[in-house]
This record gives C-alpha cells, structure tokens and sequence, in this order.
C-alpha cells in the first residue's frame, strides 16, 4: 500500500507539472543506465572469460603436444642410448682382438728374428769351417803336388794341419797319419834310410792322398754352396716372414686406433643423449603434472 501510495504522489507531481523531470524518471533512468552497464560488463566478462578459455584450451593443446614429442624424443634418446652402448661395447672387443692379434705378431716377430739370429751363427760357424777346410785343403794339395818335383823343399805343415780341421772324416786323418808317417825327411831325421825303390812308393802313395784330397775338396765346395744357397733362402724367407708380420701388425694397429677412436665418439654421443633425455624428462614432468590435476 505505501508503494501504491508513493507512485501515486509521483504522478500527481507529474500532473502538475508535465515539463520538469520527475523522480520516477530519474530512477528508470538510472535503473536503465545500471541494466546497460550490467549488459556491457556481462559482455566484456563474457568476452574475456571465452578469451581465456581459449587461452587455456589452446595451452592445454600445446602442453599435451610438447608433452607427446617429449615421450616422443625420450624414446628416440633411450633407442639411440643403447645403441651407442651396444656399438661401444662391440668397438671394446674387436679392439680387444686386435691387440691380442698384435700381442701374437710381435711375438712372432721375437721368435723369427731369434731363431734367424741361431740359424744365422749356425750359418757362419759351419761356413768359416767349410771355407777354411777348403783353404787347408788347396794348400795341401798344393804342397804334395809340389813335393812330387822337389821333394828335398817339400814341408807338409800343411798336410799336417789338416788333422786338426772339424770337417776331415776321421778315415781321411788316418790316411793323412800313414802318409805322413812315411815321409822321407821325417825318416831321415830318425836315421832311417830310403832308399830309391821306398822313395818311388812314397810318391805313389803321395798320389793317392792328393786324390782323395781333392775329392774332399770338391765335396766341401758343393756342401758349401749348397749351404749357401740354403742360407739365402732361409733369409729371403724370413724377411718375407717379417715383412708380413709387420704389415700385419701396422694394419691391426691402424684398425685398432681408428676404432679406438670411434668408440670414444659413441661414448661421447652417449653421454649427449643421456644428458638430453634427463633435461627433457625433467621439462615433461611438470607440465604433465599440471595436467593432471
């Protein structure tokens, strides 16, 4: 009823007085005014509330795409991880065969050269008793060649000498003892006589020890140059044997170092990759958390 009566009062002042503003004017005004200020600031919150929806879904979009190629890239780090891992370890043990391959070689290298260095003395002992049987015996036969035409300057020191040669057969020795025990100085010097018939069967028998002398000879120069043909080929062979060995041993070295050297690029790329996988695991987790709540 007071309501009534109030808007009753008003439109009696209206009556009154048509030209003035009146105060039931100014609240529809004023009521108009705040229902348009209320419209423009539902707007705008509606306006900045579906912006920031958007904001959000558009964010929620990209965390779900980061968080997508972060799983993506883990398991690209986590492939390429075990992979450096596997190729160093492979890398670990061919460089283990190689240098065992090369821990061989060089040994084989020690016992050529040292077995060389024994057939090499070997070689040099019996060819200075080759070449010095043959000296002694060139100058024996020399001697008791001579002694056939002049036997008064004959001297068989060197006939002698032949005793004491390691390569004169022990037959051929006594052979030379009972030459030499028939020799007409040395007999003389004991008081013994020749006479012409014993002088003309020491020099028969001077004939027979040049020959089988000379058979020496020619034996000794044959085994001598057999010996030294087997000489040449025993070295030729060992430098060849050698020469092998080595560039076994350089390549096995250069493979070794070269693989040496990719293990360690593997090992760095691994530790890269792990350095990388903890980084992004470390920028996923957050995001994924905060979607998860």
């Amino acid at each position: 009823m007071q309501y009534i009566f109030l808007v009753g009062i008003f439109l009696g002042a209206s009556l009154c007085d048509s030209s003035k503003v009146t105060p039931v004017q100014k609240v529809i005004e004023l009521l108009n005014g705040m229902l348009e200020k209320g419209k423009t600031e539902k707007h705008s919150e509606q306006v900045q509330f579906a912006a920031f929806k958007q904001f959000c879904d558009d964010t929620t979009v990209e965390k779900k795409r980061a968080i997508t190629e972060a799983n993506q890239m883990i398991e690209v780090l986590k492939a390429d991880i075990q992979k450096y891992a596997a190729d160093a370890a492979r890398l670990s043990k061919e460089i283990a065969e190689h240098e065992a391959d090369i821990a061989v070689w060089t040994g084989d290298m020690k016992a050529a050269t040292k077995v060389r260095e024994i057939e090499k003395a070997d070689y040099d002992a019996m060819h200075k008793d080759y070449s010095e049987s043959v000296d002694a015996l060139e100058r024996a036969i020399a001697v008791l060649k001579k002694q056939a035409y002049d036997r008064k300057q004959a001297s068989f020191a060197q006939v002698s000498a032949l005793k004491s040669l390691r390569l004169i057969p022990a037959e051929a020795k006594r052979t030379i003892d009972a030459f030499l025990a028939q020799d007409p100085e040395e007999a003389a010097a004991e008081g013994l006589a020749v006479s012409a018939p014993e002088a003309n069967g020491y020099e028969f028998q001077s004939h027979g020890v040049i020959e089988m002398l000379e058979k020496l000879l020619d034996k000794f120069i044959d085994e001598r140059t057999t010996l030294e043909k087997e000489e040449m080929n025993a070295r030729h062979a060992f430098e060849m044997l050698i020469q092998d060995l080595k560039a076994q041993v350089e390549q096995a070295t250069q493979d070794r170092d070269e693989k040496a050297e990719t293990k360690a690029k593997k090992l760095q790329a691994k530790a890269n990759a792990e350095g990388d996988l903890q980084d992004t695991i470390t920028t996923r987790d957050p995001t994924r958390n905060i979607l998860m709540i």
